[in-house]
């Protein structure tokens, strides 16, 4: 983030400070409960926001070196990313050409050949196939023909934009509008040289509740002095944000009360990232969370037509790689905080939410104006499914 921005946003908390405000929507916000439990809905979200957009699937980190490759089904089919010889990173269905056969499994470095383990047809990192058991039984078949199935992808800003649905035409001729696709947020991110970090770990959790309930953990600190009061409260300021929109992303920052030390210091030295948590969705499934020495990114997908339960992918990315055994711990202790707080605190309440609907309580759930980001989010999902 720019530092004329951190600047402007730092008056900003202490104006929220001085008058005990907070940002603010227009206006209260009702959202229907059959949002989070219909299955023909989840249907038309997984058909319009995971497969219908491009989506955020990994960091230039997890891929900097030729030959690095990731796999990722959360998106509802199977997807391969890597980095070719030539540096480029390319995105394929994870699909053998002959039986269907996953041709990857997980993620790995080296790997410029991928074979698939039923009958070993293989594939080169710009998906050809370059290799086939007993040839002479497969005379006719066209080689060009029979690659890996390309999928739109873009890297920008440190980030890899995939579309997991194939665009029909030649892979050549496929692109992502990743400018559009950002709606601004493109400048602030690259300010963050999200690039230069590197990959600690990851964690994969599974929830019994809805993939935008778990997004919604995330989007206002109105919860902060109650649920969390002997976790982060003590951190943060309850029921503070600044919010801002980006297209169908946001920004939601939460003031660390340490700010207060800014208070005497000229604005020349003033630094919001190392006194806030900031929280950008990457619309529809991406929370990139930017700490003061670290960050993390929570991708959230809906398992398969369960309607009530998700899976998360956690990456965890520090400044330096942890080559000591006391940097591992330091990092796997801030891990285990953000895990601790979000597992033991916010899911459960979450899941009981989600066990709640089926009550019949409630028809609508209800936003007041100091939660202008989950009013944001849930209302860009629904313009979203009806354009």
């Amino acid at each position: 983030m720019k530092h004329q921005t951190q600047i402007e946003l730092t008056r900003a908390v202490f104006h929220h400070l001085a008058n005990g405000t907070t940002d603010r929507a227009a206006e209260i916000y009702q959202n229907p409960v059959a949002h989070y439990t219909s299955a023909e809905r989840l249907v038309r979200e997984k058909t319009e926001l995971f497969l219908g957009r491009p989506l955020m699937m990994a960091l230039t980190c997890q891929l900097r070196e030729p030959g690095a490759f990731i796999t990722c089904d959360g998106a509802g089919v199977p997807v391969l990313l890597t980095r070719g010889e030539d540096g480029v990173v390319r995105a394929f269905l994870n699909v053998c050409r002959h039986r269907g056969a996953r041709v990857a499994m997980g993620c790995g470095v080296n790997h410029n050949r991928f074979q698939c383990p039923y009958h070993g047809w293989t594939y080169d990192s710009a998906g050809y196939l370059v290799a086939v058991p007993d040839k002479h039984s497969f005379e006719g078949v066209d080689r060009s023909e029979h690659r890996l199935v390309s999928l739109p992808a873009v890297e920008r800003n440190g980030l890899i934009w995939v579309h997991a649905t194939p665009s029909g035409t030649d892979v050549d001729s496929m692109s992502i509008d990743i400018d559009r696709t950002l709606a601004g947020l493109g400048t602030e991110l690259q300010a963050f040289n999200i690039d230069t970090f590197h990959h600690h770990t990851s964690r994969q959790l599974r929830q019994k509740m809805n993939w935008k309930l778990v997004v919604d953990t995330f989007l206002e600190p109105y919860h902060f002095g109650i649920l969390h009061r002997h976790s982060i409260a003590p951190i943060f300021f309850n029921n503070l944000c600044l919010f801002q929109a980006f297209g169908p992303h946001l920004r939601v920052i939460y003031p660390r009360r340490s700010i207060e030390a800014l208070r005497d210091r000229p604005e020349t030295e003033w630094d919001l990232v190392h006194h806030s948590a900031m929280v950008y969705v990457l619309f529809p499934n991406t929370v990139f969370v930017v700490q003061a020495d670290h960050f993390e990114v929570w991708r959230i997908f809906p398992v398969e037509d369960k309607v009530d339960e998700t899976v998360i992918f956690l990456d965890f990315f520090v400044p330096e790689p942890a080559t000591s055994q006391s940097a591992i711990d330091h990092w796997d202790r801030n891990l285990e905080l953000v895990t601790g707080v979000v597992s033991d605190e916010d899911f459960p309440t979450g899941e009981g939410i989600q066990f709640g609907f089926l009550s019949g309580a409630q028809s609508h759930v209800t936003y007041g104006r100091n939660e202008p980001a989950l009013a944001h989010f849930e209302n860009t999902v629904t313009v979203s499914l009806e354009q």
